[in-house]
């Protein structure tokens, strides 16, 4: 149960709290290569990223994937990353960062758009899962828009007010999620978004978790 009239910020997982980019360009280039496209270094994915991930891929190849190639493509990124994940940690500070913010009386959960049954034990195996109320990856299909997702998250967080909810993430779908459902939102340099596509959503960009924590604790006050 939340704390009513407390700061709430819902973390991403992929990219912000789990910082795992080596392993997401991996298995990009892995799912590339299905389709014959060259592979592409980290800046240049934090360039193009976008959601939904097809868009993503039309920046690159000049169209859509169609529905076999996709299928094809997002299973290979998918069996890819399981294998690679294995040697990402979280990012620098966060069991510290969390410990403080749950110290300090205020709540926290996790809300992905990584598969749920991948997620929790993931988060379970780094023993950060008490800080927070509630966790909550992807349950359908991939791709899919995160705002829908936010809704029902934030519908099962009891006394956890939208106007007091701070997302810190990593990429823009997060922000729009955000204001899709009344809550601010900060994102972080540290993933999948490079600073300058982050810069043109409209919400404070910070290069660091700890400056992102202390921005959402001003967003909300």
């Amino acid at each position: 149960m939340g704390t009513h009239g407390a700061t709430h910020i819902v973390w991403d997982w992929n990219g912000t709290l789990f910082h795992d980019n080596e392993a997401i360009i991996g298995a990009t280039n892995a799912a590339f290569a299905e389709l014959g496209i060259p592979p592409i270094t980290l800046e240049r994915y934090r360039e193009l990223y976008c959601v939904p991930v097809p868009k993503f891929y039309e920046r690159l190849i000049g169209r859509l994937p169609s529905d076999e190639e996709w299928e094809v493509m997002d299973a290979i990124f998918h069996r890819y990353y399981a294998e690679h994940r294995v040697g990402c940690g979280l990012a620098d500070g966060v069991p510290g960062l969390l410990a403080q913010w749950g110290s300090a009386g205020r709540s926290q959960s996790i809300l992905s758009m990584y598969g749920h049954d991948e997620l929790v034990p993931l988060v379970r195996g780094f023993g950060i899962e008490p800080h927070f109320l509630r966790i909550d990856g992807r349950t359908g299909p991939s791709g899919g828009s995160k705002a829908e997702h936010m809704v029902r998250h934030l519908e099962a967080l009891t006394g956890v007010d939208p106007a007091r909810t701070v997302v810190i993430g990593d990429a823009a779908d997060g922000a729009v999620a955000a204001r899709h459902v009344g809550a601010k939102a900060v994102l972080y340099t540290g993933g999948s978004h490079s600073r300058a596509s982050l810069e043109g959503v409209g919400v404070p960009v910070v290069d660091t978790l700890t400056e992102a924590v202390t921005v959402a604790e001003w967003l909300a006050a």
